[in-house]
């Protein structure tokens, strides 16, 4: 008895109800393009990432149209932040993993593949020197892409570096030959992260690059931001209470030390002003008593060395008058 092969609606069917169950189980979700990806390929990244992510491929249109009944049945509206994100050949990655740990368990299948004619180069290629192996009857296609070369031991040498193909420009019939026979696989493809959804919010891949160091000098940088303009337009803040407190005893202190009102601290500002020495004994760094010492001793030296020549000459006068 044959086995019914399930029909187009049934396969759609069952795609939702997976689908509806990973957006209930997952609130993060990796959208990677998957251009020029294989089968054998995307299998071996399931095997890696299996445990704690998932991966779906689709159909852009069966996956919006079936994020939109989804947040329609279950009152989930954040779900729809997905449906822009679904541009060209892409893939939802499901994780309850660390975003970063899953993108870099990703990266680690890529797969060399050689250049293909009209294909976009997505890096510069060049070709480096050395014996390329082949016979002097293959020159024909250095000529034709102006590669210098010599004939070595009967075979075919490039003698200097050649910037075959530029990023960005596609790939020539020549270019591709060359390639091939010099057995140069020069470009690789894998899953590449495009967007991350994290329970409502979407942010670029980049995001997960930030350190801690990185966040804290962006956060003591909106901090000063926010101080600066709360000082300029006078409107107190937490951030810039601080400096307020700071501004305020200063013009506290400045009466003082214009009038006949006191207090602990302008008593000893106000020595200061009276007796400019203390301020400068203040003012002496913590190495500077070691360098006065130095600086006295290095004196001591110069007196006695100027005491011995003194009594140097004195001797030597002293034999011309006997």
């Amino acid at each position: 008895m044959a086995i019914k092969k399930p029909s187009k609606t049934d396969k759609k069917h069952s795609y939702d109800q997976k689908l509806c169950q990973l957006l209930d189980e997952y609130s993060r979700v990796l959208v990677a393009a998957a251009d020029n990806v294989g089968s054998t390929q995307l299998a071996e990244i399931r095997r890696g990432i299996r445990g704690d992510s998932v991966m779906l491929m689709g159909k852009n249109t069966l996956i919006r149209r079936c994020i939109t009944a989804h947040a329609l049945r279950t009152g989930n509206e954040n779900t729809k932040a997905i449906i822009p994100l679904l541009q060209g050949n892409v893939g939802l990655i499901f994780t309850k993993g660390d975003l970063k740990e899953v993108r870099e368990e990703i990266a680690k299948y890529k797969v060399g593949a050689p250049a293909r004619v009209g294909l976009v180069a997505p890096i510069d290629v060049v070709v480096p020197p050395g014996n390329t192996g082949l016979d002097p009857s293959q020159t024909s296609f250095f000529q034709v892409l102006n590669i210098p070369t010599k004939i070595n031991k009967g075979s075919v040498e490039i003698v200097a570096h050649v910037d075959l193909i530029k990023k960005g420009d596609k790939v020539g019939s020549s270019e591709a030959a060359l390639l091939a026979k010099l057995g140069i696989r020069p470009f690789s493809y894998g899953l590449v992260i495009t967007n991350v959804y994290d329970d409502g919010s979407v942010f670029s891949p980049e995001v997960l690059d930030l350190t801690e160091e990185d966040l804290m000098e962006k956060f003591a940088c909106g901090v000063s931001m926010v101080a600066s303009l709360s000082l300029a337009v006078s409107y107190p803040t937490l951030a810039a209470a601080p400096h307020m407190f700071l501004d305020g005893y200063k013009n506290v202190l400045a009466v003082a030390v214009e009038t006949e009102y006191s207090f602990p601290h302008a008593d000893q500002i106000k020595e200061y002003l009276k007796d400019p020495s203390k301020f400068a004994v203040a003012a002496v760094p913590s190495g500077g008593g070691a360098a006065a010492a130095a600086a006295a001793h290095e004196e001591e030296k110069k007196e006695e060395e100027s005491d011995g020549e003194s009594a140097g000459e004195e001797g030597f006068m002293n034999l011309f008058d006997d």
